[in-house]
C-alpha cells in the first residue's frame, strides 16, 4: 500500500465512525417525534433553529411572529445536542460499593463491538478510479473479511457481556436483575439469530458480505427475502431481541426494574450505553439490508453504470433500506408492550428454534436435490412453513382460551 491507500484507508475510516456517532442523535430525535406521532402527542417541540434565530435576533419581540421561520425550523431539531451537553455536565457517579473497575470498562464494551461491527458492511459497489497514475479499485466499505457474517456472530456475542458486567458491578438488586435477563435473553436469540443466516450461507456458500450481495443483483426478485422468507422473519424477530429494543426490553424493564442494568449509571457512561443500543440498532438494519434486502443494490438491476451514478444509487439506496427498517423499529416501539419474561423464553426456545431448525433443513433438502426452479421452490416452501406454524400457534391459542374442547 502506498500513500494514496493508506490516505483513503483513513478518509474511509474517518467519514463511517463519525457518520456512526452523528446518526445516534439524529436517530433519537426521528424516534421521539415519530413516536409522538403515534401516541398522539408533542414530541420535541421547543429547543430548536427557530427559538435560537429568534434569541439572536429579537425576531417576534414586537409585533408578529415571522410565519416562516416559526414553520420550518421550530420542530425540536436541538433537543439531542442540548441532551448531550446535559449528560456532558451531569456529575459521573460511582456507587461506593460497586466494583469500581468493571463498572467503569463495561460501558465501553457494549459500545465498541457495535462500533466495530459496522465496518464489515458494504453500503455502496466497487469503483475504478485513476489517481496517482494508477487506476485503483475503490470499495466503499471499510473491510472485505472473508469471514463478515461470522464476525458478526462474533461481535454480537461479545456485546452482551457489557450489559451483564454494567448489572454485575453495579452492585445493585435491580441492575444485577436486568443483566441476568438480558445475559439469558440474549443467549436464547442469539441461537435463532445464527439459525436464520445459516440457510442464505447455504445459497451463497459464502460469509463474504459482497460475494452475499453479488448473488442479488439481478433486481428485486434475486433478493434473498424471497428465498429465505422464515429467515428473514425470524432475523428480524431475534434481531429486537439483541437489541434489548420493545417489547424485547426486559433488561432495561423502566416499569419493573427501575432503568435496569444500567440504573446505577449517569452522565456520558449512561450515554454510551444509549450510543451502543442505537449503533446496535443500525448494525442490524445494515445487515438484514444486506443480507435480505439486496443491500445497496435497486430493485431494478442496472450493470455497467458509471462510477459516480453507481456509488451515489448505491448509497441511495442503502441508506433508504435503513431508514425503513429503523421505521420499523420505532412503529413496533410505540406499539407493542413489553412481553412477560416467562412469554419471551417460550417464544425463544419452544417456537423461534424448532422453526428456525425446520426451516434450515427444508432448505438443506431443497438444495440437496438440485432441481430446477430452486428459488421458487425455497419460497413456496417458505410460505408454505409459515401457513403451518400459523395454524399451530392459532390452534394452541383457542385450546388453551378453552375453544376447543
Amino acid at each position: 500500500m502506498d500513500a494514496i491507500d493508506w490516505t483513503l484507508l483513513v478518509l474511509k475510516v474517518l467519514v463511517v465512525f463519525v457518520a456512526l456517532i452523528l446518526s445516534t442523535p439524529i436517530m433519537v430525535l426521528l424516534e421521539r417525534k415519530w413516536i409522538g406521532r403515534i401516541q398522539e402527542r408533542p414530541g420535541p417541540n421547543r429547543v430548536g433553529l427557530y427559538a435560537l434565530f429568534r434569541d439572536l435576533t429579537g425576531a417576534g419581540r414586537e409585533g408578529p411572529v415571522p410565519r416562516l421561520p416559526q414553520r420550518w425550523f421550530r420542530n425540536g431539531e436541538l433537543q439531542t445536542l442540548i441532551d448531550g451537553i446535559k449528560l456532558l455536565l451531569k456529575e459521573d457517579f460511582i456507587p461506593p460499593k460497586a466494583d469500581r473497575l468493571i463498572f467503569l470498562l463495561a460501558p465501553a464494551v457494549g459500545l465498541l463491538p457495535a462500533a466495530l461491527t459496522f465496518t464489515i458492511i458494504p453500503f455502496g459497489p466497487e469503483i475504478e478510479v485513476t489517481l496517482g497514475g494508477q487506476t485503483r479499485t475503490i470499495a466503499l466499505g471499510l473491510t472485505d473479511l472473508p469471514v463478515g457474517l461470522l464476525f458478526y456472530m462474533a461481535m454480537t456475542s461479545i456485546g452482551v457481556y457489557g450489559i451483564v458486567l454494567a448489572g454485575w458491578a453495579s452492585n445493585s438488586k435491580y441492575a444485577l436483575l436486568g443483566g441476568l435477563r438480558s445475559s439469558a435473553q440474549l443467549v436464547s436469540y442469539e441461537l435463532t439469530l445464527g439459525l436464520s443466516l445459516v440457510g442464505v450461507l447455504l445459497i451463497v456458500g459464502s460469509f463474504n458480505m459482497r460475494e452475499i450481495l453479488a448473488s442479488q443483483a439481478d433486481g428485486l426478485w434475486a433478493w434473498h427475502l424471497w428465498r429465505q422468507p422464515v429467515g428473514f422473519l425470524l432475523f428480524l424477530v431475534a434481531g429486537f431481541a439483541e437489541t434489548n429494543r420493545l417489547p424485547f426490553d426486559l433488561p432495561e424493564g423502566e416499569s419493573e426494574l427501575g432503568a435496569g442494568f444500567h440504573t446505577e449509571y449517569s452522565s456520558l457512561r449512561w450515554a454510551m450505553f444509549m450510543m451502543a443500543e442505537y449503533m446496535n440498532v443500525l448494525t442490524f438494519s445494515a445487515i438484514l439490508a444486506t443480507v435480505f434486502l439486496g443491500g445497496y443494490h435497486g430493485p431494478i438491476g442496472l450493470p455497467g453504470l458509471p462510477w459516480p451514478i453507481a456509488a451515489l444509487s448505491g448509497l441511495f439506496w442503502f441508506s433508504l433500506k435503513l431508514g425503513l427498517i429503523f421505521f420499523f423499529f420505532v412503529l413496533v416501539r410505540g406499539t407493542l408492550p413489553r412481553l412477560r419474561y416467562d412469554q419471551l423464553m417460550n417464544l425463544g426456545w419452544k417456537w423461534m428454534f424448532p422453526v428456525a431448525m425446520a426451516n434450515l433443513m427444508l432448505t438443506a433438502a431443497v438444495l440437496a436435490a438440485d432441481v430446477p426452479g430452486r428459488g421458487l421452490l425455497l419460497f413456496v416452501s417458505g410460505l408454505a412453513l409459515i401457513v403451518v406454524v400459523d395454524a399451530l400457534a392459532n390452534a394452541m391459542k383457542r385450546r388453551a382460551l378453552g375453544h376447543v374442547a
